[in-house]
């Protein structure tokens, strides 16, 4: 039986070495079947570098004005942190927009913030997902108005932040880090 196998492999690799020399790729003949190569491509016009100076800048009045927060508050140079001072077209926040994970930036860290809508401490429970620094501690959260506040379990406040987006809020920590929370 192993003789059989031996002759039927020669036959099939004799076979094989037949049927490449039949190929008609090395005749030069077929070497007049290739398509010649395209003609090369004319470079494209460019204009000349010129040199020039700059005009000069506008003046006082280049810049726009500050934006105001509307509500009257005191300005920043009587004690008030004007990042902790809500935008003035900040929306009012609800419970339902705020349950939820969170993807949470501080200090150029992230982590994840869960918010589930379960009732505890100043509102309801909040959950950190191996998160930095004042975040660590969290855990409770609740809203009022226009800004969401998160709180530590002696009922402390960690932070405060303010809807910028229907999927964001940006704020600060009780240190005075900015934090941001998107989905």
């Amino acid at each position: 039986m192993g003789t059989l196998n031996v002759n039927l492999l020669a036959v099939a690799a004799v076979g094989m070495v037949l049927a490449g020399c039949q190929s008609t790729r090395f005749d030069n003949d077929g070497m007049d079947r290739v398509t010649p190569r395209p003609a090369p491509l004319q470079s494209a016009p460019s204009g000349s570098v010129t040199q020039s100076q700059l005009p000069p800048p506008g003046g006082a009045n280049q810049f726009p004005t500050a934006p105001t927060t509307g509500s009257g508050a005191a300005p920043a140079s009587q004690g008030t942190q004007v990042a902790s001072l809500p935008p003035a077209n900040a929306p009012d926040v609800t419970a339902g927009s705020v349950a939820g994970v969170w993807n949470a930036s501080l200090a150029g860290q992230s982590c994840k913030i869960a918010t589930p809508q379960t009732k505890f401490g100043q509102g309801y429970r909040a959950g950190p997902l191996r998160c930095p620094g004042e975040l660590a501690n969290l855990s409770s959260w609740a809203v009022s108005g226009k800004q969401l506040t998160l709180y530590d379990a002696a009922g402390g406040t960690v932070a405060r932040l303010y809807s910028s987006g229907s999927s964001r809020f940006d704020g600060q920590t009780s240190g005075g880090q900015n934090l941001s929370l998107s989905r």
